[in-house]
Formats: structure tokens, C-alpha cells, sequence
């Protein structure tokens, strides 16, 4: 019993290790956002700046145009998590309900592609948006999003309808109904809560890219938020700290406010009430 209590307590003594680990680097941008320029080149920096300011926030928001590549941003996520939710709900439907060798096959070969590195791809996929004329646009950009989002929204989805009860289907299916009728109105809804977080994992993905955009995008106009935030780097590697910090902290928000908002709907129970014995 002394064991297990000791177990427990080291599991959250390493929760808790971890949790830090992720939150000091946001907590040490939002701290340096704040601060005035003769805090960020001191020799002895703190946590809470001494003399808060919003200068850094007007500085990034004059010198770069933030806003217009937020929109960008924004535009490419929403189309990336559209697009894949939409492509990877019937092909996990498929995988999960025929356990072939083809589906097999199909779901190694998903988990296999995520090990490709993206210097590895990107070359192929110029080549081919070139040829489409697709190159500095963004459906082009939404288009290699979704092509690199798609192995793991369809890895995780698959799991996710492998666990809703073929009994459900059986029992639409002596109602009457057809294949696709039982997809949309009886598999479906209970996907809600695997559609949510697969979503999200595109959205993320693609708020945070920054490889394709910067190959692939060429004018400023078009640039995504996190190719923007290269440009508070000078020429000589000297970074603009304080804008800089400011516009990342902005960069983050919209993740974090996508998390919060959907949250309850990706840890709630997925098949609640839709089985009774």
C-alpha cells in the first residue's frame, strides 16, 4: 500500500514537472510583451515587469501587417480543418467497419507517412502546385494543409468510430435505413465529439505552420501570421524582442481560445445515453 501511495505521488510530482515545462515559455513571452525596452536588456530580468507597457503591442502592430495576416491565417485554418473533417470522416468510416487487408494496409501506410520529414515533401509538392498554378495562393496553401493534416485526423477518427456500437447500425439498418442515411443520422452525431478534436488538431496545425507558407507563398499580402513574425528578425539575426514577443503572444491566443470554447465536447463522454442495457 506505502508502493502504491509512493507511485502516485511521483506520477504527480512528474504531472506536475511537466505542466511547468509547458507553461514557462508562454508565461516568460507574456511577461517580455509587457515590458519596456530598458527591462528586456536587463542584466537581471524578472517574472512580472516592473513598469508594464503596450508600447510593444503598437510597435508590432505598426511596423507589420498583423491583422491582414492573421485573416490569411485564419482563412487557410478554417478551409484545412473544413476540408479534412469532411475527406477523413466516410474514409475512417470505411476503415474502421471493413477490416480488410487493403484497410490495414491503408491505416500502416497513414501512420507510416507522419514519420516523412517535410523537406522530404516539399519539393513534390511545389512541383505539382506549380503545375496547377497554385503556387502564392491560398487555396494552394489550404490544399497542402490538408494533405498534411489528413493522415492524422483519419488515424484518429478511425478510432473513434470503432468505438460506437455496430448494434446502432444493425438496428438502423432493420428500420430501413441505407448506408449513407445510417452514416449522417446515427454514426455521425455520435462522431461529435471525434469531429471537434480532429478539427482542431487541423486547425492548429495550420495556424501554427510555417515551412509551406514560407515556400510557397511569395508576396506579402498573402503571407500567413507565423511567416510575418520572421519579419521582426533583422538582417543581421537581431530580433526585435519586445514587438516580436507581443505579436507571438497575439499568435497564440486564437488556439487557445479555440481549446477552451470546444474543450468540454473532447473530454465529455462520447456514447453517453446511446446504449442502455
Amino acid at each position: 500500500m506505502r508502493t502504491g501511495r509512493t507511485a502516485r505521488t511521483g506520477q504527480y510530482v512528474a504531472l506536475l514537472a511537466y505542466l511547468v515545462f509547458l507553461a514557462f515559455p508562454f508565461l516568460w513571452l507574456i511577461s517580455t510583451a509587457f515590458k519596456p525596452p530598458r527591462e528586456l536588456g536587463s542584466l537581471h530580468p524578472t517574472w512580472i515587469p516592473r513598469d508594464p507597457t503596450l508600447a510593444n503591442f503598437r510597435q508590432a502592430f505598426d511596423e507589420q501587417p498583423l491583422l491582414h495576416a492573421a485573416l490569411n491565417s485564419l482563412i487557410a485554418a478554417l478551409g484545412a480543418a473544413l476540408v479534412a473533417v469532411l475527406l477523413a470522416t466516410p474514409m475512417a468510416y470505411v476503415l474502421a467497419r471493413h477490416r480488410t487487408r487493403l484497410a490495414r494496409a491503408a491505416t500502416g501506410w497513414v501512420i507510416v507517412s507522419q514519420a516523412f520529414p517535410l523537406v522530404l515533401v516539399i519539393i513534390p509538392l511545389f512541383l505539382v502546385l506549380k503545375n496547377l498554378r497554385l503556387i502564392n495562393s491560398m487555396p494552394g496553401l489550404i490544399m497542402v494543409y490538408v494533405v498534411w493534416a489528413l493522415p492524422f485526423a483519419l488515424w484518429m477518427l478511425v478510432g473513434y468510430v470503432r468505438a460506437v456500437p455496430p448494434e446502432l447500425e444493425e438496428a438502423a439498418a432493420v428500420d430501413g435505413a441505407g448506408r449513407l442515411r445510417t452514416l449522417v443520422s446515427v454514426t455521425a452525431p455520435l462522431l461529435a465529439p471525434g469531429i471537434v478534436a480532429t478539427a482542431m488538431f487541423a486547425f492548429v496545425t495550420a495556424w501554427n505552420e510555417f515551412f509551406f507558407a514560407l515556400v510557397l507563398l511569395k508576396t506579402p499580402e498573402k503571407q500567413t501570421l507565423p511567416v510575418i513574425l520572421t519579419h521582426f528578425i533583422g538582417a543581421e539575426g537581431v530580433a526585435d524582442l519586445g514587438p516580436l514577443a507581443a505579436a507571438a503572444f497575439l499568435a497564440t491566443l486564437p488556439s487557445l481560445v479555440v481549446f477552451v470554447l470546444i474543450q468540454r465536447r473532447i473530454t465529455g463522454g462520447m456514447l453517453t445515453g446511446a446504449v442502455k442495457n
